[in-house]
């Protein structure tokens, strides 16, 4: 035993550590490092799993996040606080608000598209059966009595659709305005707001990502746009009136609006942000 223990002493005094991490090295070269055609493998294999991950995110956020709430909710007064202020050349030269008709998608991309100027279109909605069926019976598609729908007390409401096949389903009866130019794409989410006779919406400035269109499919609305305090004194507030069969064109990020339902049929609106 003793004679084991002396030979083993000897063999570790021939063999430093600096020797044995060289042949260790050495195997390492020999049989661990990876051949070039092995090395290509792997960059595809990281490479196709990367763009898996870029494909899955993109489609997880137009599927489930976009049109949802924000993880950290902000009061509105908090975002009117924080809000970058305005140039105001958006609105300072108007001096009313254009009515127009037969707008080509050149001229509107030209003169209104993103430049902040709030339009009419009066003969958007010709084609549309959104105006004549399908919308009409709310009642019906709210399990609502009728009773409740044209009673005494007003009521207003709106909600985001961001469900596909709903989507598809309304899209039967309207489609993108013809004055649109010919790249720009209506936006999967459509908002709607209904509401009876008396006050719409309040005053507020949105937080959307583009400028939107809304048409009035049924009954008719008064806007009260105004401009953003920092340009209280070089731009006017204006009124309009939004009848049925009408589109209004605005930018919901620059201008503060507020709605009114004129009196008469409950009042139907449907739009879009479009790029």
């Amino acid at each position: 035993m003793e004679k084991a223990r002396q030979r083993l002493h000897q063999i570790l005094r021939q063999h430093k550590r600096a020797s044995l991490s060289t042949t260790i090295q050495e195997l390492k070269h020999r049989h661990c490092e990876a051949s070039p055609h092995t090395q290509d493998l792997i960059k595809w294999t990281k490479f196709i799993l990367c763009l898996g991950l870029v494909a899955y995110s993109l489609d997880y956020y137009h599927t489930e996040l976009q049109g949802q709430r924000c993880a950290l909710s902000v009061s509105r007064a908090l975002s009117y606080v924080f809000r970058p202020p305005e140039r105001c050349d958006f609105c300072s030269n108007i001096k009313s608000i254009p009515h127009l008709s037969d707008l080509s998608p050149a001229k509107f991309e030209a003169d209104f598209a993103y430049s902040g100027v709030p339009i009419i279109v009066r003969d958007a909605m010709q084609n549309w059966t959104a105006t004549t069926e399908g919308f009409q019976d709310i009642y019906e598609a709210l399990d609502m009595p009728q009773a409740r729908v044209m009673g005494e007390a007003p009521w207003y409401f709106g909600w985001s659709n961001c469900h596909t096949e709903v989507t598809e389903e309304f899209r039967k009866h309207y489609d993108k305005p013809y004055f649109l130019p010919n790249n720009s794409e209506n936006k999967a989410i459509d908002w709607i707001f209904i509401g009876t006779s008396g006050m719409g919406a309040q005053m507020h400035i949105d937080n959307v990502r583009l400028p939107s269109w809304q048409a009035q499919l049924a009954g008719s609305k008064r806007w009260l746009l105004v401009p953003p305090p920092e340009c209280y004194f070089q731009c006017r507030r204006f009124e309009v009136i939004v009848q049925q069969g009408h589109i209004i064109v605005l930018d919901t990020n620059r201008w503060y609006h507020q709605t009114f339902v004129l009196p008469g049929a409950v009042s139907i609106t449907i739009g879009a942000e479009y790029d």
